[in-house]
This record gives C-alpha cells, structure tokens and sequence, in this order.
C-alpha cells in the first residue's frame, strides 16, 4: 500500500526554502508502483505534481493536490561503437550525481553541466545548461507514462521539441506525461567544450600540464560554481533565477555600442543571447534586499533566502530586477523557476 502524508511540510522539498504544505504527499521508489498513486482517493490528474529535487520551483502558497516525490534509481549503459555509448538514468537520480558517474566511467558529454541542482527526470523538462552545453544536446530518448492513456510512450530527441530553457514538456507536453528515464548518448572520447567564461584557465591549472580530461573539466565547473553560487543546503536558492535574454542583431549591436563590456553570445540562428547577470549586476542589484529575499552577493543572477522569505518577498524583489532592467537596457528577463501554484503571483503581491 502507497504510504501517503497528509498536510505535509514541503520546506524540505523545495531549494529556495519556501514554507508550504501539501494535502498530501507520498515519494515513488519504484516505477512499477505506479498504478497505484492512481488509486488513492488524493489522487487528480489535474491537480497532482510530480517533483524532482525542488530546485526549479517556488511555492507561493499551500499545494491543494498530491505531490508526489520522484525517487526512483538506477543507472545503465551500453556500447554503441568505439565513439559512443547509450547510458540510460532514471529520473529520481541525483543529476550531479549521475554527472559524476558518467565522468568516472570515461564517458563524455556532461562535464559542463557538474553541480546543477536537481534530478535526471527534470533535466529534459527545463533543458538545463551551463558553460555552452544543453543537456538536450546529449539526449536520445525520454521514457515517459503518459496521464491519459495510462501508457507509457518514448519520446525521440526531436519529439522533445528542445529550446533554451524549453521543451514538449514545458509546452504541449506539460501536466500530461511522467517522466521515468532519460537516455543519454555520450562519448567514449573526450571532446572539450571550454569555450565560456574562464572555464578553459581553471581546467588547464587543474590539469598541471597534463592531458586534459572529461574529469578536470568536470572539477573546473564545480569549482568555478562553488565560488560564484551558494550552496542551497546553506542558503536557501533557486539556481539562476532569470534567463539569459536572447535579442536580434540590431538591438544586441546598439547595446554593444553603449555597453562595450556587456557579454554577447552569438546564436546559431543569427540572434544574440546576453548574459542577464552582467544586466542585474550594472543596475548595482548585487545584495539589494527585499524582506527576507536578496540579490546574491557574488552571483547577481541568483536570489537567495536571506532571512525567511516570505513568496511575496522573492516575487517583489524579482519584479525590481525586471523593472530596473527593463528601464536601463530595454530588455526584459523572463524568470526561470516555476511558481506554484501555477498564476499565483499576483495573489502573492495582494498579500504585501
């Protein structure tokens, strides 16, 4: 029998810290226990949630459904030639975790993304990324449970609909498909991607003049992360909390101009991607406060959980952030955690 907790504490379950309780809560450990959620007199197809590792989401109030816990382990691989390798994950691994399994096994192709918060079932979901890699690049396939015809359904890579910070499901997919595992095609030789920020400085001086590796590069992103970003555990986060906006040519030329020190990544389809805590930090945002949310003091595009913030608090101060951007640069930046419940924001604000 699913062991379910009601009038649950989500604080635990959610990086930022947020306080907020569930009408109930239960945790899945084994993926072919779940008919059996779908049996409990809790359970609603349109109210339940489906959580990983909290860390891209933001209660702005009490969770009136079922929130079940994604925990589910197990990893495997298979050669494919001598290039590449399918390894295959299940959702409720640890994402950073997994990452460090597939560099100690020689495999290639996640090194950059080290450290990021979060389970491998809400990768695909969010399409994370770090230091000029998406995950959506290294992935195959994603095995889901589809809520409707309560079957299960694979979806290839191109089926994902993969975007910045985007994906099926995001978009069309959303509410309706579970994710199980996510499949991965890596390489069995180490192929760099140092080509942003100072990563290639710190992997090369942690190599000591050594060939570099999947491995060194791996220790350059956590390194670099872990003086750059607050550890969760310590100070309740949300990882970044604003995307980096992606603008035309035209408008990202203008702002050069103005801006000369302002970061610019090029895009493939000729348009412009800046870096959003270049924008917040030039507004002099670094340690602005508002009730017991704060711009980070190192880290301008992460806001951290001060000093018990309340959801009012991280949604006034992220509309400051906004606003000041959007005044000085004329760009808008579009958050990246998930408010729950969902067009609860306003609600928030009328609390003040």
């Amino acid at each position: 029998m699913m062991m379910l907790q009601h009038n649950a504490d989500l604080t635990p379950f959610n990086t930022f810290g947020l306080s907020a309780r569930a009408a109930a809560l239960c945790t899945l450990e084994d993926e072919n226990r779940l008919p059996e959620i779908f049996r409990q007199p809790e359970y609603r197809q349109d109210t339940v949630l489906w959580l990983g590792g909290g860390s891209n989401v933001l209660f702005c109030a009490d969770y009136i459904g079922l929130v079940v816990r994604m925990a589910t382990k197990g990893i495997s691989h298979q050669f494919i030639d001598e290039q590449n390798v399918r390894v295959e994950a299940q959702a409720g691994e640890i994402w950073h975790d997994f990452v460090q399994y597939t560099v100690s096994q020689g495999f290639s192709g996640l090194e950059n993304l080290s450290l990021i918060p979060g389970t491998v079932g809400a990768a695909p979901v969010q399409n994370i990324g770090a230091y000029g890699v998406e995950v959506g690049s290294r992935i195959e396939a994603v095995r889901c449970f589809d809520l409707v015809s309560k079957k299960e359904v694979v979806f290839s890579h191109g089926d994902c609909c993969f975007a910045y910070r985007d994906s099926l499901f995001k978009q069309a997919g959303k509410g309706r498909y579970v994710i199980l595992s996510v499949r991965f095609v890596l390489s069995r030789q180490f192929v760099p991607r140092l080509g942003y920020g100072d990563l290639k400085t710190v992997a090369e001086t942690l190599s000591q003049g050594k060939l570099l590796t999947a491995a060194a590069v791996a220790e350059a992103v956590c390194q670099i992360r872990r003086t750059k970003l607050p550890d969760p555990r310590l100070l309740g986060n949300a990882g970044s909390f604003f995307k980096n906006p992606i603008t035309n040519a035209t408008t990202a030329a203008a702002l050069a101009a103005r801006y000369p020190n302002l970061p610019q990544y090029p895009q493939a389809n000729g348009q412009v991607k800046l870096a959003a805590g270049w924008l917040i930090d030039y507004c002099g945002l670094k340690g602005f406060q508002i009730g017991g949310a704060a711009v980070h003091e190192k880290q301008a595009l992460v806001l951290v959980n001060k000093n018990h913030a309340t959801a009012a608090d991280v949604v006034a101060l992220s509309r400051h952030i906004q606003d000041a951007v959007q005044q000085k640069f004329g760009v808008f930046l579009e958050t990246e955690p998930i408010w729950l419940p969902e067009k609860s924001t306003a609600a928030c604000l009328e609390r003040q």
